[in-house]
């Protein structure tokens, strides 16, 4: 019996992505406001057309991920900014609007 662990490598690595990115989109917003999505923008295509020229499948996917995540990571960041606007999170006192 073979049991291939591609399918749960994957799985685990994209609730990885998704759980770091969280915490980076509140910290860029906290410091950087929503100045940054372009960081995110250039992050996602660099890593959409890197998952085109690897070989790996799984690379590949992986790629993919992160690319996507940082693609939503741009619309989380402009959310971001009404969580704060509601109270729900610390504006930076420091940064100027």
């Amino acid at each position: 019996m073979n049991l291939y662990f591609d399918g749960l490598l994957i799985g685990a690595a994209t609730f990885l992505t998704i759980g770091v990115f969280h915490p980076i989109v509140i910290k860029a917003e906290y410091h950087l406001g929503v100045k940054c999505w372009w960081v995110f923008l250039f992050a996602g295509i660099a890593a959409a057309i890197a998952s085109l020229f690897v070989c790996s499948s799984i690379i590949s996917t992986l790629l993919g991920v992160f690319a996507f995540s940082s693609f939503w990571s741009i619309h989380e960041l402009f959310q971001q900014r009404e969580r704060v606007r509601k109270g729900w999170f610390p504006k930076n006192p420091k940064r100027k609007s």
